[in-house]
């Protein structure tokens, strides 16, 4: 299985080079295995939706992606660098290429719109205001957002609009990569579907590579390029939308059998 998962990757990414290579990564907790040799490989400018139940090692996974986790064994390589045991500013550099995007937005509440997402600005470029003006505007526009929210605080906001703020201050760093953490999890179908949208206006407008760590099975069948399911600490099925629906992985089926239901 393992060498069939690494053949299907390696034909979707024989073009588009890749940005980030998940290699044969182990992690352990105590006695608890969490990732048990995860192999992933994200073309740059794709999204990749990570699939899987609860306490799986989804989020373990997110984090050694970023460098919040180092592994037991195995590498995680951006951009073909491998930063496992990269440390201080090598890891602060390369964070720098990365964008978050929380379940709750994270935004802080004492800050209005436009003074979050004009943080990152300020704390780590030396622009002066009417430049990080230009920049937070432009963010706010392209996630539709109008002058009018600026001055609004993230309890003045609908679900959708924190969305929309915490993915403006995602990429106002202009990264190249951006990670999801849940991104539509407690949300109706309508801001579910707008969420998704930004999602895809952030790959398509931006050329940002996306990894959406996700248990919504309708939104990755709508945004992936990719879909990985974990189980057990592997990626036990991974491929494009169409190909994963037809999967023959009894527990990747078990998964889906509600969602196929639904669809009926």
């Amino acid at each position: 299985m393992v060498a069939q998962l690494q053949r299907s990757q390696t034909e979707t990414t024989r073009i588009t080079p890749l940005m980030i290579e998940v290699i044969d990564l182990k992690k352990r907790f105590g006695v608890q295995e969490v990732l048990c040799g995860v192999d992933i490989a994200v073309p740059a400018g794709t999204t990749t939706v990570i699939l899987g139940g609860s306490g799986q090692g989804k989020s373990v996974l997110m984090k050694h992606m970023i460098g919040l986790e180092m592994p037991d064994s195995g590498e995680v390589r951006i951009n073909g660098r491998n930063i496992v045991g990269l440390g201080g500013r090598a890891l602060n550099d390369l964070r720098a290429d990365f964008g978050m995007v929380f379940q709750n937005a994270a935004l802080f509440d004492s800050m209005n719109v436009f003074d979050n997402v004009a943080f990152p600005l300020r704390e780590r470029t030396k622009l002066s205001k009417q430049q990080i003006a230009a920049k937070v505007r432009g963010k706010l526009e392209l996630f539709s957002l109008d002058a009018s929210v600026e001055k609004k605080y993230p309890a003045e906001l609908s679900g959708g609009m924190r969305k929309r703020v915490g993915l403006a201050r995602a990429t106002i760093l202009d990264p190249k990569i951006i990670l999801y953490d849940e991104p539509t999890t407690g949300l109706d179908p309508i801001t579910t579907d707008q969420v998704d949208e930004m999602i895809m206006t952030a790959k398509e407008k931006l050329g940002i590579t996306s990894v959406v760590i996700s248990h919504d099975i309708s939104s990755a069948f709508r945004i992936a390029d990719q879909i990985c399911f974990l189980y057990g600490g592997r990626i036990v099925e991974a491929g494009p939308p169409e190909v994963f629906k037809r999967t023959r992985h009894p527990e990747v089926k078990r998964f889906l059998a509600s969602w196929f239901e639904e669809e009926r």
